[in-house]
């Protein structure tokens, strides 16, 4: 009992620690807002007081606008999360399979990695419109590029020496792919699907922007043009802690998969 009790006390002050450390620049930044708002340091046109906010929020949860848009979004962002990752991790993996297929189309994803989401839009608009297809699309793309290009590395990555190991077994393909690569590249894996995901909620934020009449981008525009920067700070707030929901949830299926795979190869 009592080693449970030290085992239990040494993994309750690490994750206070780690809580405590993670805590720290937000917990600064919140005091210096409250702070610049209380004395007027800046003005409040420019940055709302965590009181408006807060009453924002309030509101918005209250008359319903806030659930709506939140719901608008989260169907959007989660529709092309899904096919662009379920594309991307396909992709990626027969790339990295592939030498041959590598050398040929490899190229052309690192030059589309480095032209920004919002500019494919408008091109998007003219194979698409602006209805929720356009929007649909370009999130999934956003998504799929990461999580090609990380499969990609993950599976390329595996050691020549872990393949040799599953020909002397006498691995079959689903045995060398279950038993070698997935586990090998799936920390890579899963950094892209983070990396996917982040950028599906800054395509979803830019096209809600632009073309559409709900959703929590719609929102923070509609709060731009009233010089209402609560509601835009509102509408932030609550995209910055889904984000933080869902990352949560990805790095905690990682390391379920990864202590499966661990236990299984034991």
């Amino acid at each position: 009992m009592s080693d449970r009790l030290r085992r239990f006390g040494a993994f309750a002050a690490k994750f206070a620690a780690k809580a405590l450390a993670g805590l720290a620049v937000p917990v600064g930044l919140a005091a210096a807002w409250f702070f610049c708002a209380r004395w007027n340091w800046i003005p409040e046109q420019i940055l709302p007081s965590p009181d408006a906010v807060w009453q924002t929020l309030r509101e918005t949860t209250a008359d319903g606008s806030l659930q709506s848009a939140t719901l608008v979004s989260l169907q959007r962002v989660l529709s092309g999360f899904a096919v662009g990752i379920v594309a991307g991790v396909g992709v990626g993996g027969a790339l990295g399979a592939s030498a041959t297929l590598r050398g040929y189309i490899e190229p052309f994803f690192l030059a589309f990695n480095q032209i920004p989401h919002i500019a494919w839009m408008p091109v998007l608009m003219l194979l698409f419109g602006i209805g929720e297809t356009l929007k649909i699309v370009l999130i999934a793309w956003a998504a799929f590029l990461p999580a090609t290009l990380c499969t990609l590395q993950g599976v390329r990555d595996v050691p020549a020496g872990y393949r040799e190991l599953g020909r002397v077994l006498m691995f079959d393909r689903r045995a060398t792919f279950s038993t070698i690569i997935l586990p090998c590249a799936l920390p890579s894996i899963f950094t892209g699907l983070r990396e996917g995901l982040a950028n599906a909620w800054h395509a979803l934020v830019a096209v809600e922007l632009l073309a559409s009449f709900e959703g929590l981008g719609y929102m923070m525009a509609y709060g731009r043009q009233l010089f209402q920067l609560e509601l835009v700070m509102a509408a932030m707030a609550v995209i910055a802690l889904i984000g933080l929901i869902f990352h949560t949830l990805l790095r905690w299926v990682e390391l379920r998969l990864s202590r499966w795979h661990l236990e299984g190869a034991a």
